[in-house]
């Protein structure tokens, strides 16, 4: 056991923290135009909507959740000190939990139940979403069998992955952990691992050249000629379709 712990808990995190962006760098310089979602909103946008936007925001709020267990633990323990602020923070964040798995499994049957979807679909996308729903399904049911977890992460989990940060390894704690934590764990590494790799590539880039990037025109009726015409002027103002 004790090399499978340190696979598990020192080489599979630091092959992690080298592939996330040393993958994300070499895809973005050869493949540059793949660096995003891969969007098919226009083969079909209801059912991305109800996947997409519960998908979206439930993520947000784990990652800043777990990020601020991360980076101020001392503050975040004493914020759960008392009993209502702990509970408030342990059932939105289940809830985030829940909304993020409903939207995974939207998207999940999207993809794989609208033959437009599929055709577009790479075994990647598949291996990253049930990756994601297995992921999340761990983290439920570490909430719901491992009671506080914001705060045993703060205190057993943050120090482990600091001393991962400071190449100074100490795997005592996480060694102990009970099994979901483990595998919920794992499930992160690789993840973090996988997304150079695959469609969630898009988070390493923020779309912020859209707030000063010219409207862009979207025409249904048009005459081939006329648009494709090289003196045909630019605008900044917003077109009207024809």
């Amino acid at each position: 056991m004790a090399i499978l712990d340190q696979f598990l808990w020192i080489g599979l995190p630091y092959a992690a923290l080298v592939l996330f962006p040393a993958g994300g760098i070499y895809r973005y310089r050869r493949r540059g135009f793949s660096y995003s979602s891969l969007s098919s909103q226009f083969l079909e946008g209801g059912g991305l909507f109800w996947g997409s936007l519960p998908f979206h925001w439930g993520l947000a709020f784990l990652f800043f959740g777990h990020l601020a267990a991360f980076l101020f633990p001392e503050t975040l323990l004493a914020f759960n000190n008392h009993p209502v602020r702990l509970l408030i923070i342990e059932i939105s964040a289940f809830a985030s939990g829940v909304l993020v798995l409903f939207g995974l499994l939207a998207l999940f049957i999207r993809r794989v139940g609208r033959p437009r979807i599929r055709v577009v679909t790479s075994r990647m996308d598949l291996v990253i979403e049930v990756l994601l729903i297995v992921q999340v399904v761990l983290g439920l049911l570490t909430a719901l069998t491992a009671r506080w977890g914001s705060s045993w992460f703060a205190a057993s989990l943050t120090p482990y992955l600091r001393s991962l940060f400071i190449l100074q390894p100490d795997i005592s704690v996480v060694a102990t952990l009970p099994l979901l934590v483990k595998l919920h764990l794992i499930g992160a590494f690789l993840l973090a691992a996988l997304i150079p790799f695959s469609r969630l590539v898009h988070l390493l880039v923020l779309p912020l050249h859209y707030t000063w990037r010219p409207l862009q025109r979207v025409i249904w009726n048009w005459n081939p000629k006329e648009l494709r015409r090289p003196g045909t002027p630019w605008t900044i103002h917003e077109p009207r379709n024809n």
